[in-house]
């Protein structure tokens, strides 16, 4: 059970958590085929064919397992790998790629997002713990935070229980007195447990629970963890 005497800090995640990821990287993935088509139209074939984009994204993964962790960097060489492919410009990989990103910023919180984000920070410190590359400062949210710890700049990514504790580091309190909330039941909830966290799992969908142990707390939404905390 949930005990929220102990709780000193939250860490929380970000896609699927306070936004939809999926729409949003579609619309991109989009922009960035429309962009290239003016400049690299080949390239812009590619990554417009679903199966191309595909194979072009586990190609790129299969050369970088070293950087599975760097959304950023995979991205940047699916873009590179598909002008080299076509013929075109490599040196537009760069643009290209600030095209995805800007776009990619521009999320659509969830409706209860903000109202939870104000309710969360003015009860504890709040740290975004993502294994994503959005950045707080542009989406517009980056004042409900004490900071935010990504697994692109820390270098490893949830679960892992590493990248929990640089969280608890940054917050200055032991992991036991912070609470985690995420959508992912492994990435989230599971790697929070491993890390020795109290952790909220935010279940939109009413899936099934996959592993042994299961979170201090289990959520329909934002409204409900709320509800939970009050």
């Amino acid at each position: 059970m949930l005990d929220i005497s102990r709780i000193r800090a939250i860490t929380i995640d970000l896609d699927d958590t306070l936004w939809p990821i999926w729409p949003t990287i579609a619309r991109a993935e989009k922009v960035l085929i429309e962009w290239l088509l003016a400049v690299a139209p080949g390239a812009s074939a590619l990554l417009a064919s679903p199966d191309t984009a595909r194979m072009l994204r586990a190609q790129v993964a299969a050369q970088n397992t070293h950087r599975a962790h760097d959304l950023t960097v995979l991205r940047r060489e699916t873009i590179r790998a598909a002008l080299r492919q076509a013929g075109e410009d490599e040196a537009l990989t760069d643009q290209g790629f600030d095209v995805f990103f800007a776009e990619r910023q521009r999320v659509e919180l969830y409706e209860d997002a903000l109202a939870t984000l104000e309710f969360l920070s003015s009860r504890h410190p709040v740290v975004a713990l993502s294994n994503g590359n959005a950045n707080l400062q542009l989406i517009g949210i980056d004042r409900y935070f004490r900071g935010s710890i990504s697994a692109k700049d820390f270098g490893i990514a949830k679960p892992d229980p590493r990248i929990f504790h640089e969280a608890a580091r940054v917050l200055a309190v032991d992991p036991a007195a912070v609470l985690h909330v995420g959508d992912d039941a492994t990435l989230d909830a599971h790697g929070a447990l491993g890390a020795g966290m109290q952790a909220v799992w935010l279940n939109r969908g009413e899936a099934a629970w996959p592993h042994e142990h299961p979170p201090h707390a289990t959520v329909p939404d934002l409204g409900a963890l709320c509800r939970l905390l009050g």
